[in-house]
This record gives structure tokens, C-alpha cells and sequence, in this order.
């Protein structure tokens, strides 16, 4: 099916499901706001009154919703001024249309655009205001819309759709407005690919980072520390920094020299980046005892261009590459906080290069190509998004030089030969991105790895270098985050991996199971291999607890670690380890193997240090 008639069908749902509850609860106690189509399908957004509506509510919307689509209702579309229709609102008492209505009345486009578009009316290009909007009716319900939809009730499959969840919303995403129920549908083309996505959704549910870091250690959440600063546990660290040192080792590859810089800095510094300017809201500031006011750092780059220009600086220095393991801080609200996903406190593997216009090509081609690298690694595809700048106002710099930057970064693209879309209205505040969008073991796609390239920093901040005829030049500022935010780009690993970490990041590389007895023999057996273990690097646990060998080595198996082995007297008299391997790291069927403790442990640390994805014992 064309994702246009599927588009129409998921929207005109939105129109049957708002019927279908007007049809139980009387048109007389429901008001409605805004129903546009979503991925996946659409919402609803409906202010109940004194009604609730639950889950153990869907079964009978979904039925009427049925009932609604096999009376074959034509949906018909029609046109009234403003003023008619705002007297249509006010008579159907549908006090949200009212508003929306007389805000498109009196500033047209501009609320257009801050609103659902879907659920405007008919809007004319390049007019501010708004002289008709258009309405379309299905049976007795009629809704303010723009289309599209179905011409036909009977179009839609009647078992391809379901409703999915309700939750809370703000009217306009407003704290200060009236909280409305906002019910979500699912919607596909045919059955089989809605059963297919509740699968994936089941699948989704068992690989939730919150769950599996719970459950596997990992990190917490304290409500004594607040919401969105989530700290990690000594197994999660193991995480974190092996993450980080697979990717900060590409630039360090690339002869990249690390810095620090502070947590806080002076409020001025992100007046003149232009960050406070465009996300006053993100930042949190006082004033000190001194007078100073202080900001939370949000980003380190302008940090990184104060350490650039703390020094004179020549053309033969250039490229000047910083990177940094930096712990930024934007203020999120509540509600948008989740687990790892989205935090308060966020780490960026962050990286910045001063460099003259001819070697932004070069720049750019070592970063591509770590990009390329490292996601074949972490066993995730990637697709390319060049992000660049709409007609909006939330950007900072010369226009020129943002043109020249675009065209820099869509040729660059072409000469590697790879494919990529545009995202208009995506570019950061200061220039254009390359965005890396990764694709996990779900299907689902992230946008991880990023290129963005600076103009306007640069001039902010004065940089300069002296040429080969000793004149002053600007350079070129280039940021580059691999993964990005490391707490969020866990949260999507921990859900890649449903946990089940390559040996080179798992917490615990190797378990010991140790049959309970005072045998000296295999007490001496389990020291050997925890000292040969520390030797060559690798992550060991012994587990000698009083829990039977069954129950040990299903912990083992719930913990996920790669490799077990367990120790008794038989194993104590004839030096060999059977091992135990996890499923997903079998190369062949064949996991009947045992090995000498030296072997074992050269092994694994072998395959660690190579960081590959199968097991090779």
C-alpha cells in the first residue's frame, strides 16, 4: 500500500475513533482538540469532562469504531469562512476548535506551523491570515481538517488498526492549559502487518533498557538525586568506558589530543556562542558570591574554541583536534525524562577541529570513515541525513556562509558515493550536519554519529590562524559526536543487544561456578583461574554461594555472561574446564568443549581485545 493511502487511512481513523467515543459518551460531554496522524498511526486529543477512559475502555470504542466502517460513510469535504466556522465551533460547543480558530483568524501561517498542520483548515501560502477553512463529515460526526482521507469508510481494513494506549496531554503542550486525554491507535495496511508490529512492540517490552538495566545492574535512578540524573553501577561503568574507549580510540587514531574543561562557566560565554540566546530554557544559572554569573555548562564547544585561541596559532598547526569525554547539562522537563534516554546530566564523546577551508575534506573523510567502522562493529547499519536549515529563525550567522557550508557537505557526500536524504530544518543553530542514522536489531533508526560544520563560532569568538603571507585567517570549526550522548546511546545498545554484550564490553566476561565443597584441590583450581584472569585483563566471578550448580548456572544465564564454566573434583583432577557458552556467540552448535585454564583465559582475552562479535573457542 502507498504510504499516501495509508497516511489517509490512519487519519480518517482518527476521525472514526473521535465518532466512535462521541457516539458512546454524547457529543454533549466530549471536546475535542487536535487528531493527527503519527508514526505508526494516530491520536486523539479529547477533553472527557467528568468521563475517564482506560484500556478496559478500548474493546468497546473498537467495536464501534467496526460498526462505524461497515456502514461505508462517505467522508465529504466542505469549506466555510472563518467567522462561519468559528460560529459552527461555539454551536457544536467545541470551545478548542474556537480558539484554534480565532488564532488562525488573527495570525494565520504562523499558528499553522506551531500547530498540527492536519488540523487547520485550508491555509493559503504567503497570506498570514486565513480566509476558509475546509471540514470533512463522516455520518454524523464532523470534524476542522485538512485531509486527507479516505473517500469511503469501506477502504479501510477493519482488522488493521487498534487502539493502542491512553495518556495525558496538554492542550497546546502547555503546563499552564487544561491536561486532555490523548488516546493512540495503531494503524497498518493489513493484519499480518499489525500482528508483525505487536510482536515487535512484545519483543521491545522484554529488550527496555530500564528493565534489563535493573536487572542486570547496570544503573539507578534515585528520587533523593532527581529525575534524569541516573548514576551507574560498578557493571555499568565496565559498560560505559568500554564504550568510550572504542570510540574515542578511532580519534585518538587520528592524532586528536584530549582536553578538559569545567562544568560551569561564565553565563557571557553562552551569550556569545548564541546558545543562550536560541535554549535560554535548557540552561540553569545563579550568581556567585562574586558577582559572576555562573551557567551549568550545556556544550563544550566553546570551551574547546577558548582553549584554540589561548595561544597564536599558524597555518602549520592546523588541523588543531581537541576531543573530550564531556559531561554537559540541559534542564528537561519531568515528563520528557525516561530512563537513559533522556537525561539532565549527558556525557557527549565530544570532538572539535580547527582547521583552514581546504582541509575540511580531509576532516570530514576521517570522521565518515569511523563512523563506517565503528557501527559495523556494533553490528548496526547506517543510512546518511544531510541536515540543513529551513526558513526559520532559530539559526545564528551569515546566510552566505551557511549556503557555502551546505554545499560543502552535499558535495563531500557525493564524492564518498553515498546515498542520503535532506533534512530541511534539522541543521544545528550554528551550520549544516552529516547525521548518521543507525539501525538497530529492531529495525528501529537513531540518529547517532553526527558531522556539523561551523562557520559562525569562529567569528563569534574572534578565531584566527596566520597564513603562509602571515595574514589573519578565520578557520573552520568541525564538531563530531560518534555516539553522542553516551547515556543515550547505552539505552539504545543495552536494547540492540536485549542485554547480551560482546565479550570485549560484557560486565562479567567469565563465571566460575563452583561446586560447593572444601575440596582444597578445587579451591586451588578456582585461584588459578581468577590470577590468570587479572593477568591478561579479563572480568571473572567466582561464584561459590551456597546456591545449588543448577541454580548457579541459571543465574549465570539470567546475568547473560558470555562464558561459565564449573569447578569440582572432576574438573580439579584433570585440569580441563568444560564451557558453558551463551547462545547468541555460538559460531557453530558444538558448545561440548573443555580447555586448559591458560587456553580458556588467553581466549577470551583474545577475543576481548579484538572485540568480536562471535565466540572463537
Amino acid at each position: 500500500m502507498e504510504n499516501d493511502k495509508l497516511y489517509a487511512i490512519r487519519h480518517s481513523l482518527a476521525h472514526i475513533m473521535a465518532s466512535a467515543i462521541q457516539r458512546i459518551y454524547g457529543a454533549d460531554k466530549i471536546k475535542f482538540g487536535v487528531g493527527p496522524v503519527v508514526e505508526n498511526g494516530f491520536y486523539y486529543d479529547i477533553d472527557m469532562g467528568d468521563e475517564k477512559i482506560s484500556p478496559e475502555n478500548f474493546t468497546k470504542i473498537e467495536k464501534e469504531m467496526r460498526k462505524i466502517i461497515a456502514e461505508n460513510q462517505d467522508f465529504v469535504r466542505s469549506e466555510k469562512t472563518i467567522d462561519e466556522a468559528i460560529e459552527w465551533a461555539k454551536s457544536a460547543n467545541q470551545p478548542y476548535k474556537v480558539e484554534l480558530l480565532n488564532d488562525l483568524k488573527r495570525e494565520g501561517i504562523t499558528v499553522a506551523k506551531d500547530l498540527n498542520a492536519d488540523e487547520l483548515g485550508t491555509i493559503t501560502d504567503g497570506d498570514a491570515k486565513v480566509e476558509k477553512v475546509s471540514f470533512y463529515t463522516n455520518g454524523d460526526f464532523t470534524d476542522l481538517c485538512r485531509g486527507p482521507h479516505v473517500a469511503n469508510t469501506s477502504e479501510i481494513p477493519a482488522d488493521a488498526f487498534k487502539l493502542a494506549r491512553v495518556a495525558g496531554a496538554y492542550w497546546r503542550g502547555d503546563e499552564k492549559n487544561p491536561m486532555m486525554t490523548r488516546i493512540y491507535g495503531l494503524a497498518f495496511a493489513s493484519k499480518q502487518e499489525l500482528e508483525d508490529f505487536l510482536a515487535m512492540q512484545e519483543e521491545a517490552k522484554k529488550r527496555d533498557h530500564r528493565k534489563l538495566g535493573k536487572e542486570l545492574d547496570l544503573f539507578c535512578m534515585s528520587p533523593l538525586i532527581g529525575a534524569g540524573l541516573p548514576m551507574f553501577t560498578p557493571r555499568g561503568m565496565i559498560v560505559r568506558d568500554a564504550i568510550n574507549d572504542l570510540v574515542q580510540g578511532y580519534r585518538l587514531r587520528a592524532n586528536y589530543q584530549k582536553v578538559w574543561t569545567p562544568n560551569i562557566a561564565l553565563l557571557e560565554t553562552y551569550k556569545t556562542s548564541g546558545h543562550f540566546e536560541k535554549f535560554p530554557e535548557l540552561m540553569r544559572f545563579n550568581s556567585s558570591e562574586s558577582g559572576d554569573e555562573l551557567a551549568l555548562k550545556p556544550v563544550s564547544c566553546p570551551h574547546h574554541a577558548q582553549i584554540y585561541v589561548s595561544q597564536p596559532r599558524s597555518y602549520r598547526e592546523l588541523p588543531v583536534k581537541y576531543l573530550e569525554t564531556a559531561t554537559v547539562y540541559r534542564d528537561e522537563r519531568k515528563g520528557e525524562l525516561g530512563g537513559l534516554s533522556r537525561v539532565r546530566a549527558i556525557t557527549q564523546d565530544d570532538s572539535h577541529v580547527f582547521c583552514t577551508d581546504e582541509q575540511v575534506g580531509d576532516v570530514f573523510a576521517e570522521l565518515i570513515e569511523s563512523a563506517r567502522e565503528l557501527y559495523k562493529l556494533l553490528n548496526m547499519d547506517l543510512s546518511l541525513r544531510l541536515s540543513f536549515r529551513d526558513d526559520g529563525d532559530g539559526y545564528i550567522g551569515d546566510e552566505k556562509l551557511w549556503e557555502k557550508a551546505q554545499n560543502s557537505i552535499r558535495e563531500m557526500a557525493d564524492k564518498f558515493g553515498m546515498k542520503y536524504e535532506i533534512g530541511m530544518g534539522e541543521a544545528a543553530m550554528y551550520g549544516p550536519k552529516m547525521d548518521f542514522m543507525a539501525r538497530d536489531a529492531m529495525g528501529r533508526e537513531w540518529q547517532l554519529a553526527t558531522v556539523q560544520l561551523d562557520y559562525a563560532q569562529p567569528e563569534r569568538f574572534a578565531l584566527t590562524y596566520t597564513d603562509e603571507n602571515g595574514q589573519e585567517k578565520r578557520p573552520v570549526m568541525v564538531h563530531c559526536a560518534l555516539v553522542g550522548s553516551l547515556e543515550r546511546f547505552m539505552s539504545i545498545y543495552i536494547e540492540h543487544t536485549a542485554g547480551k554484550f560482546p565479550v570485549w564490553c560484557a560486565p562479567e566476561q567469565l563465571r566460575v561456578i563452583k561446586v560447593k565443597d572444601d575440596s582444597e584441590a578445587v579451591n586451588a583450581l578456582c585461584d588459578k583461574i581468577k590470577t590468570l584472569a587479572n593477568e591478561h585483563g579479563v572480568r571473572v566471578a567466582i561464584d561459590d554461594s551456597n546456591n545449588s550448580v543448577g541454580k548457579k548456572i541459571r543465574s549465570a544465564e539470567m546475568m547473560k555472561v558470555p562464558y561459565s564454566v564449573v569447578v569440582g573434583d572432576k574438573e580439579a583432577e584433570n585440569g580441563l574446564l568444560p564451557l558453558r557458552i551463551r547462545n547468541d556467540l555460538l559460531a557453530d552448535d558444538t558448545s561440548d568443549r573443555a580447555y586448559k585454564p591458560e587456553q580458556l583465559i588467553q581466549s577470551i582475552a583474545n577475543e576481548a581485545r579484538g572485540r568480536v562479535s562471535k565466540s572463537s573457542l
